[in-house]
């Protein structure tokens, strides 16, 4: 029961991180004045490269030698759209694998896994998160919504995201 209890809190914490909720439009500043908006995506998972040995072997060898899943890739973008608008848009060009939950009791969904490494394929504590600007908003991907310029990586973390830097919302 315990470990139910558990695994219910870190599916909420993570989804606070990866969400989706409705985009709104917005006017948004073209930062460089070119015409228009763009941001870039990253993918990564390079913190698995220090825990293969805690995967099963069919899923350490879907982890680049590299951990590069998807390069930095400049997209588009119209004002209002969210960090998740980008991600699925650029995600299906790419036909990168990626899965998600809805979980609309939170007004968001759940990024499950990417390139067919998900939760808890590195451990209790491992999943998802994805930053802003270097920041780890703490907030479902689909409620931030992009400024020009803006960089954004998902990347994978083994232990709540205490190995990229983000802070611990509990203890």
């Amino acid at each position: 029961m315990k470990r139910m209890a558990g695994v219910c809190i870190l599916l909420l914490m993570l989804s606070l991180y990866c969400g989706c909720a409705k985009t709104k439009a917005v006017d948004v500043e073209d930062t460089n004045k070119d015409g228009k908006l763009s941001c870039t995506l990253e993918i990564r998972c390079d913190t698995l490269l220090d825990h293969l040995d805690e995967m099963t072997p069919e899923k350490a060898a879907l982890v680049p030698a590299d951990g590069v899943l998807l390069a930095e890739t400049e997209a588009e973008f119209t004002g209002g759209e969210s960090v998740f608008d980008v991600f699925r848009r650029l995600l299906r060009e790419e036909k990168l694998h990626f899965e998600y939950v809805d979980a609309s009791a939170y007004d968001s969904v759940y990024i499950e896994g990417i390139g067919n490494l998900y939760e808890y394929d590195a451990g209790s504590q491992s999943g998802w998160m994805y930053s802003v600007n270097g920041t780890y908003p703490g907030l479902g991907s689909s409620a931030y919504t992009l400024a020009d310029g803006d960089v954004i990586q998902f990347r994978y973390t083994c232990n709540l995201g205490e190995d990229l830097g983000a802070e611990r919302l509990y203890e």
